[in-house]
């Protein structure tokens, strides 16, 4: 029988020659704006499927969820390794989203093996990204609020390896003072990642909340998810101009204000022409990723194509 090992290494050599199959040279910096996408994106596809869809998308940016990074090279089977959810891997299973995680034992499994892998399997994994056109930015380790010390040691070492400029995540205020110390040790930038849980002051969500986390250490900066900021009733881009230093990264997506819910791009409240505007005129150098979420009538290559789309005619 096959074993999960192997079934990684199989992953690992099949992604460049899947995904370059595709075609041409892949380059989504449009008006000087690096557009990407959260693997998330594509949680409905596949584990060994993702690379491709980025490079069908026509995207040169990836922010690669950890559950995916894992199973890529061999991580246990687990609902948290194989990404099926909104959920990424955490000390307690479940994490920040929705569903049950997996059992104690396949837990207890996932420890084990984290505690023993090589970071090498992640510097392959990169650049087999690398190789197909597409550039690992970002890694998304969300953490469970019992998230334990080496484990989030273990997520800057992944960070380290696979080459990314950063992390972020979803997790609380308590928990980013947590991190603070290992964002000093390995001096990465780590972004917390926002909702629009405004009522919860644990919840990254509001101004303030931003500002908390952020005096805990220079390095712990804003996954700033203007759709998210948006429907907390926000002003996205006024943030964006006060606080671009330590914004790790966007993400995009289109919703109302008033805590509604994302909507097709185009259908929203959310700035995002003004946005990628603002970043194109001032130049700055942090990311802007697509997250799809509101679930199209298509399958999610073609929904996040017409989202590169988008953009592209945006910044053009």
């Amino acid at each position: 029988m096959q074993s999960r090992r192997d079934f990684g290494k199989i992953l690992l050599s099949a992604i460049p020659a899947a995904a370059c199959a595709y075609g041409a040279e892949i380059n989504s910096k449009f008006g000087g704006v690096q557009i990407g996408a959260i693997s998330y994106s594509f949680r409905s596809l596949p584990t060994e499927q993702i690379l491709p869809a980025f490079v069908k998308s026509g995207l040169s940016e990836c922010e690669l969820m950890s559950n995916h990074a894992e199973a890529l090279v061999g991580a246990p089977s687990t609902a948290a390794a194989r990404g099926a959810g909104p959920v990424g891997p955490g000390a307690a299973g479940a994490l920040t989203g929705k569903g049950r995680g997996p059992s104690s034992d396949a837990l207890e499994a996932l420890r084990q093996w984290r505690a023993s892998v090589s970071m090498d399997k992640y510097k392959e994994l990169g650049r087999k990204f690398e190789d197909a056109g597409v550039k690992v930015q970002l890694l998304c380790y969300n953490l469970g609020e019992n998230v334990t010390d080496e484990e989030i040691d273990y997520s800057f070492q992944m960070a380290k390896a696979l080459g990314v400029r950063a992390i972020s995540s979803s997790t609380k205020v308590t928990v980013a003072k947590r991190v603070a110390p290992f964002a000093d040790k390995y001096k990465m930038m780590w972004g917390g990642h926002g909702h629009d849980r405004t009522e919860d002051p644990n919840e990254f969500a509001t101004p303030e909340s931003f500002a908390t986390i952020m005096s805990y250490s220079k390095y712990i900066g804003v996954n700033l998810d203007i759709g998210h900021f948006t429907a907390g009733n926000y002003d996205a881009v006024a943030y964006i101009k006060e606080h671009h230093a330590r914004i790790t990264n966007l993400h995009l997506k289109d919703r109302k204000k008033n805590h509604r819910p994302n909507m097709p791009w185009g259908q929203g409240e959310t700035p995002i022409k003004e946005v990628l505007s603002l970043l194109k005129r001032e130049k700055y150098s942090f990311p802007a990723n697509i997250e799809y979420e509101y679930m199209g009538a298509d399958d999610p290559v073609t929904e996040v194509s017409r989202c590169t789309k988008f953009c592209k005619e945006a910044l053009a």
